[in-house]
């Protein structure tokens, strides 16, 4: 989108659970290696502030529980006018539980995080997406969520929040095409984060975050141009 002065508004990029892992490392990216502002979200203020503090003058933080009923408010608020070019929605919860042990808050939790905030959200923003040419909302969600992909135990809830997260980013791509802006969900495989090692202890993956996170920050800012409605998956190993 040009300005009023003919320069080009190269917008922000907001990231969820920014604090540690593939946000993290994707935060650092668009701001090294693509030149970007970008907005960090996470309830981690600590690691909010060593992220801006390597941001080197383009990363902001925003301290917050995006579950929270008045979070897309205070996000909105948080920007102000300010155009966004994309919305990266990588904060996610791990909820891993035996049959017979599942909880309904625990469930719910778990997908109001993983799904039903990153609605809430993408709609909090429209009127800054939509201010933006080619902006571009992007869901991580992971290959366990993936339709006919390898399951495992334990892990229905989470899988079963990042289905809905991948059902959601092919709606939302029709509902945001009166806006010009599109819709993804990248279908993560293994790579060496935190959540990882707490789901699959002892399991050693084959990439790296700052891996994955170099191409989450490049298909944010160009997979627009030839997808959307789509469910991508990424992977190199399931786990």
């Amino acid at each position: 989108m040009a300005s009023a002065s003919g320069k080009e508004e190269r917008g922000l990029v907001v990231v969820t659970g920014a604090s540690k892992g593939i946000g993290r490392s994707t935060a650092l990216e668009l701001a090294h290696a693509h030149h970007m502002h970008v907005l960090g979200i996470s309830r981690d203020a600590q690691g909010l502030a060593r992220l801006v503090e390597e941001g080197e003058g383009r990363i902001r933080g925003l301290a917050l529980d995006i579950t929270e009923d008045d979070a897309p408010r205070r996000i909105a608020a948080a920007i102000g006018e300010e155009p966004v070019r994309a919305v990266i929605h990588n904060a996610g919860l791990l909820h891993k539980a035996g049959i017979g042990e599942h909880d309904a808050a625990g469930l719910e939790r778990c997908f109001r995080l993983n799904a039903i905030a990153p609605l809430l959200i993408t709609q909090a923003l429209l009127p800054r997406l939509a201010a933006m040419s080619g902006s571009h909302v992007v869901h991580i969600g992971s290959m366990g969520g993936f339709q006919d992909s390898a399951k495992f135990a334990g892990l229905v809830g989470y899988s079963a929040s990042k289905a809905a997260l991948a059902c959601m980013a092919q709606c939302l791509a029709e509902d945001l095409k009166p806006y010009g802006i599109r819709s993804n969900c990248l279908a993560l495989g293994s790579a060496d984060t935190e959540m990882l090692r707490a789901a699959f202890p002892g399991y050693q993956a084959s990439m790296s975050a700052d891996s994955m996170a170099r191409f989450v920050a490049w298909f944010t800012l160009n997979g627009h141009n030839q997808f959307n409605g789509r469910v991508l998956p990424v992977s190199l190993s399931t786990p």
